[in-house]
């Protein structure tokens, strides 16, 4: 089940004058076509742009992205953050035969996408979200993150694209596309701006048929286990959370909603993947039990919690250091990587 800020929180970026109305983005799927991974009963429906991205980019391909899931073991505590989630691109070309590699960019962005593209490849580019239509509700026309889409088709006479972005696939044109490429005169002469960090998917062989496909999984995830943290993350973030919380409580509230994405979020959705990913291994004859997912899970719930508790925090001015669910947390932590070590040593 996924779930909103409160509107304290989830409408404070929306403090200048009402823009006006753009054109709604084209979705070019439905919610049904979307992955599993993205359907249902969720805490967190979306990790971030990249791990999304990936999902729903496997699934178009004909390939269940669950399989390749098993980095999830790998997330850490980094001081100010939870490890950002990513799909290992050396799992992706062992599972599916893909090969994701760094595109060198020295032309205009957009003809290396024609080029790639015209290839039957996917370009995976960083853009500023301010043109993407499919952020109506928090960038689009407002603000500049940086965030990853992978770009399926273009039509430059058009000035029209179709790209992957979070859990959808949608288009754009117009405006957005010279803003997207940067050939809006305002960007096209800049010589201070850096060109953006691109890569693009080919198919270098065929994916692994399902049985292999399964022990492949398992063998990644053996491998990832090994060089997991070496000690409990949680533990690691209990410890810095105080001053995180003093940090919440006296700054604005941008700065909490980068916060909880990088830290809560990041936290709870990872964990979420891995209790889908044992799911999706014990359904395929791992003796995996069925504690451990819901262990996963419960490090995604309370991560939520901690969310609105630190939301509620903000607004009565008084520090919640969140005692009892970072207790839940680390036991939860404890009770999955510890057995699940075992299972693959």
């Amino acid at each position: 089940m996924s779930a909103s800020l409160p509107a304290e929180i989830a409408g404070a970026k929306m403090t200048q004058a009402a823009q006006p109305v753009e054109p709604a983005p084209r979705v070019l799927f439905r919610e049904a076509d979307r992955h599993a991974l993205h359907q249902g009963e969720r805490v967190w429906l979306e990790t971030n742009c990249y791990v999304d991205l990936w999902i729903e980019l496997l699934h178009d391909y004909g390939f269940d992205p669950r399989a390749a899931l098993g980095f999830t073991v790998l997330q850490a505590f980094e001081g100010d953050q939870f490890t950002f989630p990513k799909f290992s691109l050396d799992d992706l070309a062992r599972l599916y035969g893909l090969q994701a590699q760094e595109l060198a960019i020295y032309d205009t962005v957009e003809r290396h996408v024609l080029e790639q593209t015209r290839r039957g490849h996917v370009v995976l580019v960083e853009v500023d979200g301010f043109h993407l239509p499919d952020t109506r509700a928090t960038s689009y026309r407002q603000t500049h993150p940086k965030t990853t889409i992978g770009i399926k088709r273009i039509d430059a006479s058009s000035r029209q694209l179709e790209y992957f972005h979070n859990a959808g696939y949608f288009t754009l044109s117009g405006d957005d596309y010279d803003g997207v490429f940067r050939l809006s005169p305002e960007l096209a002469g800049n010589p201070d701006l850096l060109f953006p960090y691109a890569e693009f998917v080919k198919r270098n062989r065929p994916a692994l048929p399902e049985a292999e496909l399964v022990h492949a999984s398992a063998s990644v995830l053996a491998m990832h286990l090994a060089r997991r943290p070496t000690s409990n993350p949680i533990s690691e973030w209990r410890a810095a959370f105080p001053e995180h919380v003093h940090a919440v409580l006296n700054r604005d509230v941008a700065y909490f909603h980068l916060y909880s994405f990088n830290v809560m979020r990041q936290l709870g959705a990872n964990f979420e993947l891995l209790s889908k990913y044992l799911t999706w291994l014990r359904e395929r004859g791992f003796d995996i039990p069925e504690s451990l997912s819901k262990d996963a899970q419960h490090i995604a719930s309370e991560s939520m919690v901690m969310q609105f508790r630190l939301v509620r925090a903000r607004m009565r001015g008084r520090p919640d250091f969140c005692d009892d669910c970072l207790d839940g947390l680390e036991a939860s932590y404890e009770r999955v990587m510890t057995p699940l070590a075992a299972l693959f040593s």
